[in-house]
């Protein structure tokens, strides 16, 4: 894909992940319980990185990161080394959690997606470590939210400066598993997941993205209310109820 945009002079935005992160230096954050959800402590010296808004470009990559993280943050370094050596445009976009309302025939569907369906369907779910009461947090992006900054990006004409972004949710757009059991509780019927506090290495306790910058160069806001992103994936589960299958799970 490199080699064709430089060979065409196409330019190129790359999806990566908030998976770059380093997993010790998210585990290591300061937290405090805020009702069933973990809340980033503010009160509390705060790495490079992150902010009340949530987390920006600049936090740790350092490793472990999983391996679907690291070849994630390979693919960064090589679209911005080919970008500048053949001279064509690439945006890199650090993406948060997506909610996606539509079936998925690919991969596996998103944690908001696939915990939806999961529930209506009355599947197993566990909340696995941090205790096994769900706490962990993460924050959820429409794909249509996503387009727009996509849109802006493939617009832009500017050919130097900052080249890499987080666009996710951000703090406003972010739930715990807990509450999000407790808005399919209400939504669907109760259904209880079972506590499970074995630890996994590559589990972080809380995620959501820092668009500041978004905002700033591209004037990118997030439109799509975490609820409004909730009811789309619930109402297409609905309609839709060989979903799990067909997304291989």
């Amino acid at each position: 894909m490199l080699e064709l945009c430089k060979d065409t002079r196409a330019g190129l935005v790359l999806l990566s992940s908030s998976r770059v992160y380093s997993i010790p230096a998210l585990q290591s954050l300061p937290f405090r319980e805020c009702g069933n959800a973990l809340q980033l402590d503010v009160s509390q010296p705060l790495p490079r990185g992150v902010s009340v808004k949530g987390i920006g470009r600049d936090f740790s990559t350092s490793p472990p990161i999983s391996l679907y993280g690291s070849t994630k943050l390979a693919a960064e370094a090589l679209a911005l080394e080919w970008g500048a050596a053949f001279g064509f445009p690439v945006w890199v976009d650090r993406c948060g959690s997506a909610g996606r309302p539509r079936a998925v025939r690919h991969a596996r569907p998103g944690i908001f997606s696939y915990w939806i369906n999961a529930h209506l369907r009355r599947q197993p779910l566990r909340y696995i470590g941090f205790g096994g009461e769900g706490k962990q947090v993460r924050d959820a992006l429409h794909p249509r939210d996503l387009a727009t900054l996509l849109e802006s990006q493939m617009s832009a004409t500017r050919v130097d400066g900052q080249r890499l972004y987080t666009a996710g949710g951000g703090i406003a757009n972010s739930l715990s598993l807990a509450q999000l059991t407790a808005w399919c509780d209400a939504a669907f019927g109760a259904h209880r997941p079972e506590p499970d506090a074995r630890e996994r290495p590559y589990d972080v306790p809380w995620v959501a993205m820092d668009n500041e910058e978004a905002e700033r160069d591209f004037g990118w806001r997030v439109e799509t209310p975490i609820t409004g992103i909730l009811e789309e994936i619930a109402a297409h589960a609905v309609a839709n109820p060989d979903w799990l299958e067909r997304s291989g799970l």
